[in-house]
Formats: C-alpha cells, structure tokens, sequence
C-alpha cells in the first residue's frame, strides 16, 4: 500500500495522549486512533511512523490506544526497523516485510506461538473470546488480537473474513479486542460489507476502497451507523 500524503492542519488538536518512552530522537506516544480515523486517516491501524504517514512528525512514533495495552514493545521494535529503513529510501512493501519479520521474533522471544499454525482447533479456541453477533450466513466473534497477530498474520489489525484471510474460519467475522468498544461498530460494518461484496464477485481491493469510503462517511454521521450495520446484518 502506498504512502498516504495529508496536509497537516497545524490548528487541529493533535491525538497525543501520553508519552511513554523515547528511543534515541524518537518520541514514542500513544495516540487517539479514533481521533486520527476520523480527522487524518481511515487507513490509520495499530501504528504508524513519518514515512508511511506523513502527518506524523520525523521524530515521532505513534502508536494507537489499545484496549489492552500489552503489544507496544512489539510495535516499537517493528517502527523502528520500518522507518530506518523508509528514511533510506527502502520502498514500504518491504520495509514492512523485514520489519513483520523483527516483530515475530520478539514475538517468540516473549513465548507467543510463532506465526504459522493456522487453522489449529487449539489456536482457534485461544483466539474466540467471544460471539458478539450473527448475519444469516455468519457469526461474529470478538477474538484476541494479540493472539491472531502471534499465532496467525503480524499485519491483522482491527477485523477481518473469511473472504480475506485463510485463517478465519468459512462463516466468520472477526474483530479484534484491541479496538475500542465505542469504535466496534464501525469496524464492524466495514467488514460486513466488504465481505458481502467480496462474495458477489468484487476484488479485495474493489471491496475494501468502497468499505472505507462508508465507513469514513459513517464516522462524520454516526446518526446513521446502526441503521447501516443492521442493513447488513440483515441483508444476507
């Protein structure tokens, strides 16, 4: 995915909420995700640098609010790596490639299961947390993010299908514990809907860009969210 340009509003209030290390010249703060979503990205997930989005200063590390804060380490060594690497004009494709790669071996080294194991009955049963829902042909689970990102795919952030990722199981929607629950909704109805187009035919690519762009819309008129997610839990 390309790097995203913004103009940064230098009046906006900026989504810093706390500082919670430095790293040579970089400040390390952990941030409003559900701020930058809305007002600079959608595409924001768990974390991000300068070089991949530019609205964040060269100096800075930012690393989205989690529900349970207990991967920041992992993210900190990934953007490290990421962005000495981007700062050298390493394209971000693999950038991120040699950055998943740092990250699963602190993975390891902390005694999560390495990426690999996917479709296990035990991993999957550590990863259910709980059905929140279900569409006529899916049930939706809260899962461990942590966990899918150790056990499964470094890059899952927020949600996903089983259109998209092999190791969702047929008839499954995911979301992932680390967003906050007041931000579920939306992610929710991206993944619904991407996944419904994604079964009439449209490319990942068709169905994620007209996801976002609702979902975007939805997060400026929240007055319309539920009436939208119950459409698409019900249109199946």
């Amino acid at each position: 995915m390309p790097t995203v340009f913004f103009e940064r509003d230098e009046t906006m209030e900026l989504p810093y909420l706390e500082k919670i290390c430095q790293r040579g010249q970089i400040a390390v703060w952990v941030v409003d995700g559900f701020y930058i979503r809305k007002n600079l990205d959608e595409e924001f997930t768990n974390f991000g640098q300068h070089y991949r989005f530019n609205f964040i200063p060269e100096d800075e590390f930012w690393i989205d609010r989690e529900a349970a804060q207990d991967e920041q380490r992992f993210f900190i060594d990934h953007l490290l790596v990421e962005h000495r690497l981007m700062k050298k004009g390493v394209p971000y494709v693999k950038a991120l490639e040699i950055a998943d790669r740092k990250e699963r071996a602190e993975r390891k080294k902390a005694g999560d299961t390495p990426v690999g194991r996917a479709g296990e009955e035990s991993d999957l049963a550590r990863v259910h947390l709980e059905q929140i829902g279900e569409t006529g042909d899916a049930k939706i689970w809260l899962v461990n993010g942590r966990l899918v990102r150790s056990l499964f795919d470094t890059d899952f952030t927020e949600g996903g299908h089983d259109q998209v990722y092999k190791f969702v199981p047929k008839g499954e929607v995911w979301i992932d514990n680390d967003v906050e629950p007041d931000e579920r909704p939306y992610i929710l109805f991206h993944e619904l809907h991407e996944r419904d187009l994604m079964k009439k035919g449209s490319s990942y690519e068709e169905a994620h860009a007209d996801s976002s762009h609702l979902e975007y819309c939805l997060r400026y008129q929240p007055g319309g969210l539920y009436k939208a997610l119950k459409k698409e839990m019900e249109e199946k």
